[in-house]
């Protein structure tokens, strides 16, 4: 007997024919002896429709009742699986974020979670029972819901695998595994058995849309063992092992290739702050309030010019550009900057792989691919396992293609 955790996203719970057929499949995975819990996402479409009506009335409505607001989708998919479940002859029930409880910062909208108290799903499970728990959502400390930012079902999904002390968490997605870029770009792209960790980190943050960041960072962290799978394969090959991909450490992969995969990024923003001052503290001044309106930034770029003052380059998602915008407005004086630049006509290209901590020639060789291509390169960043770009967004499938031909990576 195994413990499972299955998570299924807004895809694979579209719709009530789809809800019917994840109740089959958890219905087999307790048919062959395991105890299982769910994690579900909202109904495909149902976060956005929330959101865009928080939006409507207010641009910057307060994030505490936009959490009240779009952490009601997956209060209905818990209460319609468990049903579907329950219909099934499966004892069945739902849990929200706050009778776990999933524990919670009070950075409303993109919480993080501190801790999951797991001893009633365990008991649950224990007694045969499944639980049904609702992802992306938890309770801060001042005792109101708060969500995980979008695609927080991931997170919530590996901190409960954690949390009841999981043999493995099942993420089931509308894609079958991991592939070595997306193959709607590249229809050669591969399918990956085993990735590291480290690379799905790396390419879940630079775009990937199979796993969420957070959620592999806490499995890297907490080592939980987790499968990438489809949600719509046939009955009959559901109990076939082997199938997807399986997020393992760096050294359970015998054959490490040069580089694991192509991701991109079209919901990029850069902006641009021009003529700061150059003087000790300045980055602080400039970084620190978007820290503050929590803003992640991701490419930096700093130009020095002979005049004493200095333009500084950075990335932020789309999403969060009025923030940001917003927040370096009100620092203008004590930054002391002269105009402020934006451009959201940008798509971020990464290449990512373990294999270059020992192979040279890497970024040369993204860097000669994209020249030969006509595609100019406007910001650079690297990591030990990742060289980053950023591109004109027009330019995004020419070159996610050129570099997986050039990488060798095209499926035989």
């Amino acid at each position: 007997m195994a413990r499972i955790v299955m998570k299924f996203g807004g895809t694979s719970v579209a719709d009530l024919d789809r809800i019917r057929n994840v109740a089959a499949r958890v219905k087999h995975q307790i048919d062959r002896g395991d105890q299982v819990a769910v994690v579900v996402s909202a109904m495909a479409g149902a976060t956005n429709q929330l959101v865009a009506w928080c939006q409507a009335l207010s641009p910057m409505h307060d994030a505490r009742e936009y959490d009240a607001v779009v952490a009601t989708g997956e209060q209905v998919t818990v209460g319609l699986l468990a049903i579907a479940l329950q219909a099934l002859g499966v004892d069945a029930r739902s849990w929200l974020g706050w009778q776990v409880p999933v524990m919670t910062d009070g950075a409303h909208g993109v919480a993080r979670i501190q801790r999951i108290d797991g001893r009633a799903l365990m008991a649950s499970m224990q007694g045969g029972q499944v639980p049904v728990l609702a992802g992306f959502q938890g309770i801060g400390p001042d005792d109101r819901i708060t969500t995980l930012g979008r695609g927080g079902s991931d997170t919530s999904a590996v901190a409960l695998a954690s949390a009841v002390q999981a043999d493995q968490c099942d993420i089931y997605t509308d894609v079958d595994g991991v592939y070595t870029t997306d193959p709607r770009i590249v229809p050669r792209a591969k399918k990956l058995a085993r990735i590291s960790y480290e690379e799905m980190l790396e390419l879940a943050s630079v775009g990937a849309k199979v796993l969420q960041t957070r959620s592999v960072e806490l499995a890297m962290k907490e080592r939980v063992r987790v499968a990438v799978l489809s949600s719509f394969g046939a009955p009959d090959d559901w109990s076939r092992d082997g199938q997807g991909t399986l997020l393992v450490d760096e050294e359970d992969i015998v054959e490490k290739e040069v580089v694991a995969g192509i991701a991109y990024a079209r919901d990029e923003a850069k902006v641009t702050v021009k003529h700061v001052p150059d003087r000790p503290g300045v980055a602080a001044a400039v970084f620190g309030p978007l820290a503050d309106a929590h803003v992640n930034v991701d490419m930096i770029v700093q130009n020095v010019s002979d005049d004493g003052t200095t333009d500084m380059t950075f990335t932020v998602t789309a999403a969060d550009l009025p923030r940001a915008i917003a927040s370096l407005e009100r620092s203008r004086v004590a930054i002391g900057y002269t105009r402020l630049m934006t451009d959201t006509d940008v798509a971020k290209i990464s290449v990512v792989g373990t294999g270059m901590r020992s192979h040279a020639g890497v970024a040369s060789t993204m860097f000669r691919t994209l020249a030969e291509k006509g595609i100019n390169i406007e910001v650079i960043s690297t990591s030990e396992i990742k060289v980053s770009v950023l591109i004109k967004q027009d330019y995004t499938e020419l070159a996610v293609r050129a570099l997986h031909t050039a990488y060798g990576l095209d499926a035989a």
